[in-house]
């Protein structure tokens, strides 16, 4: 009997879409990169804050926006309730939020590390992200001008789309390929 192809949980808590949007490009990149196909990866991105249950996935990509150093409640509130689940499967993290060349905030957030070290997770990547006054709230613009926060899109695909593949890889070498169809 043959092992089926490994499922992955790509999911993120996202305020304003930027990390959603990373989420959806991991969940794609994982599929289409070369060890994902070689395996018959499937994966799926789903907001955080649909609940989805972790425990019908080989593996986890668990991600949050960062605001003020931390993630964001919705995505700590998941680690938490769902941390048995996860602690049983392989999981990743990622991080979006620093803005700007060199990046700003330059440290990683306050809470990756004890959730990382909770969950016993394999790895925690942060990626860039974007700032547009646009989307914001009354509040957020002002926090924004008062910091003079670099404004744009600073997400790096082609990093996303590497670490997206580094996953597949450590998956493709724990999964055998799928057997051929029998004709």
């Amino acid at each position: 009997m043959s092992t089926p192809p490994p499922r992955l949980l790509v999911t993120a808590a996202s305020r304003h879409g930027s990390t959603a949007e990373i989420a959806g490009a991991v969940a794609r990149d994982l599929q289409e990169s070369a060890a994902g196909r070689r395996c018959g990866l499937t994966a799926v991105a789903v907001p955080v804050e649909r609940d989805p249950d972790p425990s019908g996935y080989d593996a986890v990509v668990l991600g949050s926006g960062v605001y003020a150093g931390r993630w964001l409640e919705s995505a700590r509130h998941y680690a938490a309730a769902h941390a048995t689940a996860l602690r049983g499967r392989p999981v990743w993290l990622l991080s979006s939020g620093p803005i700007g060349a060199p990046p700003f905030p330059p440290d990683e957030p306050h809470d990756a590390d004890p959730i990382r070290s909770s969950l016993r997770a394999r790895g925690h990547r942060v990626f860039p992200g974007r700032l547009d006054p646009h989307l914001l709230g009354i509040g957020e613009r002002a926090m924004v001008r008062a910091m003079r926060a670099p404004v744009g899109d600073f997400r790096d695909w082609a990093a996303v789309r590497a670490w997206a593949e580094e996953i597949a890889e450590e998956l493709a070498a724990r999964s055998p390929a799928p057997s051929a169809p029998r004709p």
